[in-house]
């Protein structure tokens, strides 16, 4: 019986044990850190073998294959180790992909993953059997092993894709690629480029790959490596022959001379980048044959997802917009792109090596007051303190969402759009948004 260790008892390690079961393996988890309540009795009511708190090397050591959570860098010493012993790490996508033979649509990006896969499903489930996981929801090992649809929209990380092998998506959509996550990447921006395109890696000219032409760091990479798949970029400023595109207020989507064209005057997700991902969920249905009466009511009626430019509440005229799941530089960059009128910007976290140059010609225009959320934040008080009158700084969200509240005037947005991950002082960026939805409510 072969031996399949995992590391990390999160979503996705809990469905990759209970796949992994169910397949014949020998399964044995560890997590250095907490196991929830809830996956802890998933793992005994199945009899799976787990450990939390600490790693046992004896019992990893053994291993046939790896499966390691994406949270868990390759610099481990203890992943070193399991490299160093010629055991096979995988990711869990690359796990579970082998058990289905499910028409795979894969989408990655630095930015707009989860609410182009989100829109994705939202639009083929109207005529398909499809499942939406990866990054999201309930992981693809336990769907695969519990529900088995015949087609998948997976959002997928880089760390995801680091660790494929073998994994190929019919579909694959490559939204943006900015720079994030670069402490992973020995901060070079072209390893992080790199794993990025690893999405297409197994693709033949049987499969797709959907991408922004506007984007130059794509474009770049496109010229100086080959990738097998057929290409069907989308652009809001070039003629697509392939692909899609905007022309004056519509999109216009060509494959194989067949041509659909959808308006955009009623879509429900404002701003430039969400015409984008709205080109890219589009592209897909249309390939797979999807009625374009389904797409454009799909697109009409998409509610967005939760924490991205989420409006909460307007109270005394001011609009409080919930941006939570901005954990990077470009994902600010739209949510103030998008902000019409004077806004005072939540901002601060863990900051990932950030660069805010690019955000400077919104924060002039648009931001009257600044207050930095964090346990750190003497880069943000050095970077924006010359450019606005006022900026504050706290450690709870809730006297930051009182501060915002008496700063605030009539037609005043209050923007959370953190720009950095959450862990100094959230759980989650989920937590984040929720604190700051509540915070809000109780104002």
């Amino acid at each position: 019986m072969k031996r399949l260790v995992i590391l990390g008892g999160g979503e996705s390690g809990v469905g990759a044990a209970l796949l992994g079961k169910a397949k014949g393996y020998d399964v044995f988890l560890s997590d250095k850190g907490k196991i929830k309540d809830k996956y802890k009795d998933v793992l005994n009511y199945n009899e799976i073998e787990f450990e939390d708190g600490h790693h046992t090397e004896a019992k990893i050591l053994n291993a046939d294959l790896v499966m390691k959570s994406p949270g868990i860098p390759d610099k481990s010493p203890l992943v070193k180790q399991i490299r160093n012993k010629g055991i096979l790490v995988v990711s869990e996508i690359e796990l579970a992909a082998k058990y289905t033979k499910a028409n795979i649509i894969g989408v990655t990006g630095s930015n707009g993953k989860t609410t182009t896969a989100t829109l994705i499903h939202h639009i083929l489930k109207e005529e398909l059997e499809v499942g939406l996981s990866g990054n999201i929801g309930k992981s693809f090992a336990q769907q695969v092993l519990e529900q088995d649809y015949p087609n998948y929209v997976l959002e997928i990380s880089s760390f995801q894709l680091d660790d494929i092998v073998d994994f190929k998506p019919h579909i694959a959509i490559l939204l943006n690629i900015t720079p994030d996550h670069l402490d992973r990447y020995d901060y070079k921006f072209e390893n992080y480029i790199a794993s990025k395109f690893r999405i297409a890696l197994n693709q033949t000219k049987d499969d797709y790959l959907i991408y922004d032409a506007d984007d130059e760091v794509i474009n770049d990479w496109l010229k100086s490596n080959k990738v097998q798949s057929t290409l069907l970029p989308f652009s809001l400023t070039k003629t697509i022959e392939n692909g899609a595109y905007l022309d004056k207020e519509e999109i216009k989507i060509t494959i194989d001379n067949n041509q659909i064209i959808m308006p955009t005057n009623n879509l429900t997700l404002e701003g430039k980048h969400n015409i984008k991902n709205q080109m890219a969920a589009s592209t897909v249905a249309h390939l797979l044959k999807i009625r374009k009466q389904t797409i454009r009511e799909s697109l009409e009626n998409f509610q967005g997802v939760e924490h991205r430019l989420e409006h909460v509440l307007k109270i005394n005229k001011v609009q409080y917009i919930n941006d939570s799941k901005a954990t990077n530089v470009n994902a600010t960059y739209y949510a103030l792109e998008s902000m019409e009128s004077p806004t005072i910007w939540i901002v601060g976290g863990v900051d990932k090596g950030n660069n805010y140059k690019e955000l400077f010609q919104f924060v002039n225009e648009k931001v009257k007051a600044i207050i930095c959320l964090g346990v750190d934040n003497e880069k943000l008080m050095e970077t924006f303190g010359t450019m606005v009158d006022t900026v504050v700084e706290t450690q709870f969200m809730s006297e930051a969402v009182k501060i915002a509240y008496k700063l605030a005037e009539t037609g005043d947005t209050v923007l959370l759009s953190p720009a950095c991950a959450s862990f100094d002082l959230f759980e989650s960026y989920e937590d984040r948004g929720r604190q700051f939805k509540d915070a809000v409510r109780s104002l």
